[in-house]
């Protein structure tokens, strides 16, 4: 930094607004290092310079400062909303950033339909639906849809499905849906189950109990004992659910309650989310290094992950006083259009739950620094048998899906130091190759991720053997890459007649300028990283394969018209039904339909005319 910088820089913290607002520090490039907000910008920046602050985090960043900018705000909650999107836009090297960005599973209903349904959502939305999560585990979400599945036969089919069904799907058959796109259940009868299954997973089981007690004894009473043994079983299935909730609040409001613990400049968040006082489930925030407070971390956090679509509960438990508290509670409250309280407990069921979710947050940090120095030491074991330049700290591994060259494509993973890096995680449509060339399809993916040199890994892994391991050598020479590691694992089956004829499978590492191949087995922890490397390579390319074959596979002839987009295509299907009567139909029935005009219509029956003279 130059004097004239230096004066400059003096002269803006002097003229500083003493007004609400947000201040966006950068560095000698101009880069934006740190987002900050304040109630009085002036008096905030001036305690950085003036040595007034005291926080570990100020003289660091004070090193890196070549300038500062203001942006003021009418209110300090106006301030608080600008530095989220700031901090979103810019991503600042010195503030938390979220790179977690998976929203949990919640389930969804919206009462305002006629038959309404239970989905599995990522995103709340304000669209007047009931949301209910989230949950952690996407286990314990889709067991609880089973669950309801089992005991509330409501209907699971989408929308278009609904409205053009003629006769009951298969779930009706198994008594998992009472078929009211086919009118065998009345409306009114089907808001009842509804209602039972909202108050299921609204955790209140006890009321939704008794309610079926009271129904069953009445129907018994009338002699209508097949009605009595459904009610029954429906208790029986309803009670034995509730037994695997766990209550831990007399209180029965819903709770976030955030755990924070420290070890030198780390940083492990931990949740517990509580519904009516029973816990439905907990996260653990990726692990943060930071100079900040841990007041200053958890009010970052807190702003962030809220911003971004979660779930905001009654209540938030924190372990810090934070000193914008107060801002925080108003801006949640407008979010959430409900009372939101964070709350700091000194007592009672409050700081038993706190005691939980920090103690859980510790456990956390100690399993990763176990897990840090155990990979560690595989990593090391892993460069002396594989002869290899340097530690593998970062691998990346590539492997191949297609049938027959058709629906190919490859994907990308990368693990740091053991474990999956899933933000580096990359897929590929191959655009080269129709034919099943493998070797071919593997040059193309490896050409395109190396091609502009950035990122470079420590170790290459390819799935296969000596062909897909020479092809990554010789991508690597042509780019200039020769210093980087590259080996090959693939898997060798045998049959062994001595075991009745059962067959062994063993996995094969190719190195480099070695003509036989290089077995693991009495390294086990070694070869088990390189193994889940693969494994997971695997399942990525699988899964994008999938997903582009039932693409292609469904891809409707309207697809071909042009002009005829995804909103015309569904209202030419739910207006017609079938294929079949759209192609036959005439230019003045097709301009009947929603959406479709003239020109349109004309496209439409010109192609099909067409097609059938052909």
């Amino acid at each position: 930094m130059g004097i004239k910088d230096v004066n400059l820089l003096k002269e803006k913290i002097k003229n500083a607004p003493g007004r609400s607002g947000v201040y966006l520090m950068k560095d000698g490039d101009d880069r934006i290092i740190y987002v900050g907000k304040a109630k009085n910008l002036h008096a905030r920046v001036r305690s950085y310079f003036g040595g007034t602050d005291s926080r570990r985090m100020v003289s660091f960043l004070l090193s890196r400062i070549n300038d500062i900018e203001f942006i003021v705000t009418e209110t300090e909650k106006e301030a608080l909303i600008l530095e989220n999107n700031l901090i979103k836009k810019h991503r600042p090297r010195y503030n938390i950033n979220l790179r977690d960005d998976k929203n949990f599973y919640s389930i969804r209903i919206d009462t305002k339909e006629n038959f309404p349904r239970f989905q599995l959502v990522r995103r709340v939305k304000k669209d007047g639906a009931r949301y209910f999560g989230p949950y952690s585990s996407s286990a314990s979400v889709k067991q609880m849809f089973r669950y309801l599945h089992r005991i509330f036969p409501l209907r699971t089919c989408g929308d278009l499905e609904f409205k053009t069904r003629e006769r009951p799907c298969m779930e009706f058959q198994i008594e998992r849906c009472l078929a009211p796109c086919c009118g065998f259940i009345t409306g009114r009868d089907y808001r009842k189950i509804v209602t039972e299954a909202i108050l299921f997973v609204e955790g209140r089981g006890g009321r939704l109990i008794r309610q079926l007690r009271s129904r069953m004894d009445k129907v018994a009473e009338e002699l209508d004992f097949e009605e009595a043994t459904r009610l029954r079983d429906k208790i029986s299935a309803i009670e034995a659910t509730l037994e695997k909730q766990r209550i831990v609040s007399t209180s029965f409001k819903d709770q976030d309650v955030f755990g924070l613990y420290r070890a030198g400049d780390r940083t492990q968040v931990y949740t517990i989310y509580v519904r009516r006082g029973a816990v439905i489930g907990q996260r653990r925030f990726p692990l943060m290094k930071t100079r900040m407070e841990s007041s200053e971390v958890l009010s970052s956090l807190l702003k962030q992950y809220y911003n971004r679509g979660a779930t905001i509960p009654g209540e938030i438990i924190v372990p810090e006083y934070m000193e914008d508290t107060g801002v925080i509670e108003q801006w949640l409250t407008e979010k959430k259009n409900g009372k939101v309280s964070l709350i700091l407990p000194r007592r009672g069921d409050k700081k038993a739950l706190l005691a939980m979710a920090l103690s859980n947050a510790e456990n956390a940090l100690r399993a990763e620094e176990k897990l840090e120095t155990d990979n560690e030491g595989v990593l090391e074991e892993l460069m002396k048998k594989l002869l290899l330049k340097k530690v593998p700290r970062r691998i990346e591994c590539f492997d191949i899906s297609n049938i027959g060259g058709k629906y190919a494509v490859g994907s990308l993973v990368s693990f740091n130091r053991g474990d999956p890096e899933k933000s580096r995680y990359r897929r590929f449509r191959i655009k080269t190759k129709e034919d099943a060339d493998d070797y071919g399809m593997m040059r193309e993916v490896l050409e395109r991720r190396y091609r502009r040199k950035k990122n470079i890994p420590d170790l290459i892994v390819v799935d296969g053997g000596k062909g897909q391991l020479g092809v990554a050598l010789s991508v690597l020479r042509g780019l200039g890459l020769e210093e980087v590691d590259a080996i090959g694992l693939a898997k060798e089956s045998r049959m062994l007649p001595a075991r009745g004829l059962s067959w062994v499978y063993r996995d094969r590492v190719y190195l480099p300028n070695r003509k036989n191949p290089l077995y693991l087995s009495k390294h086990p922890q070694a070869l088990f990283l390189l193994q889940r490397v693969r494994d997971e390579a695997h399942r990525f390319a699988v899964t994008y394969h999938r997903k582009v074959k039932e693409k292609e596979d469904f891809r409707s002839v309207l697809d071909n018209i042009p002009g005829i987009g995804k909103a015309r295509k569904n209202a030419l299907l739910t207006h017609f039904l079938e294929m079949d009567k759209i192609a036959s139909a005439s230019r003045e029935k097709l301009e009947e339909v929603p959406g479709i005009g003239k020109d349109a219509a004309y496209r439409i029956f010109e192609y099909f005319h067409a097609q059938r003279e052909i």
